[in-house]
């Protein structure tokens, strides 16, 4: 039975013949799995705030206990969302490939869930916990009725592993995810919008070192008209069909 998406002949030669594979991956494959995205996030009583009173180093130091307490709950929320077939594809895409760096701008860890080893998480995860002076993770506090709870280190209060608007991001981690996006061969932007810097310079990098780039979104982006492919589909219903083509 032919498969329902058509895959360019091309760009699953590309694929199989690549020696290093960069992608970039954004809030729209992980919304595929049924996470909302930040600003989707903001219902019911949360509907009321917005970003610079919940997502900021100021509104942690104004109210630390409102800017745990809104985390939490994105971390409730993800209790039961598992990855999607464009998450296992990734995964199977980096068991094929010798050299194989995924950048993420999503937190919540789905593409280590389904297989995924080397990621560069660029804005953090919100499953981990980190002291808000000594930055060290903290995996285990004890329990108290203090919220935020303490750093059993130093006692300051604890935070979630994000980058906040106006951090900047770690610097390691977007080194390593220019310098694949400078040294790949196939490049996939992975349902960004690509509007949100620097993870949005990646495609960029990729396009100057002329990096077949492939993005895969259902809405038109800054770079749909500039990249080698664009396909308008959802990751989860493209990227399988990818993995097929090549890898049959």
């Amino acid at each position: 039975m032919p498969d329902p998406v058509a895959i360019p002949p091309e760009l699953v030669e590309r694929l199989r013949s690549a020696k290093s594979v960069a992608v970039l991956t954004g809030a729209g494959i992980s919304a595929e799995s049924g996470v909302p995205t930040f600003r989707d996030a903001l219902t019911g009583h949360w509907a009321r705030f917005n970003p610079e009173e919940l997502a900021t180093p100021e509104a942690f130091r104004k109210n630390p206990r409102q800017v745990w307490s809104w985390y939490a709950d994105r971390r409730a929320s993800l209790e039961g969302v598992e990855p999607n077939p464009g998450h296992f594809a990734l995964a199977e895409i980096e068991s094929r490939i010798p050299r194989f760096t995924l950048a993420t701008q999503n937190v919540d860890g789905l593409h280590q869930r389904a297989g995924n080893r080397n990621v560069l998480e660029l804005h953090g995860n919100i499953t981990r916990t980190k002291c808000s002076t000594e930055g060290r993770i903290v995996p285990a506090w004890p329990v108290s009725d203090e919220i935020p709870p303490r750093c059993p280190h130093c006692r300051a209060f604890l935070r979630p592993d994000i980058v906040w608007f106006g951090e900047e991001l770690p610097w390691d981690k977007l080194a390593a995810a220019r310098d694949a996006a400078l040294g790949c061969d196939l490049f996939l932007a992975v349902g960004t919008s690509a509007v949100v810097l620097p993870a949005a310079g990646l495609v960029d990098e990729a396009l100057s070192a002329k990096a077949c780039v492939v993005e895969i979104n259902p809405n038109p982006t800054p770079y749909t008209g500039r990249v080698s492919f664009a396909f308008a589909q959802p990751s989860g219903v493209f990227l399988p069909a990818l993995v097929r083509a090549a890898f049959p």
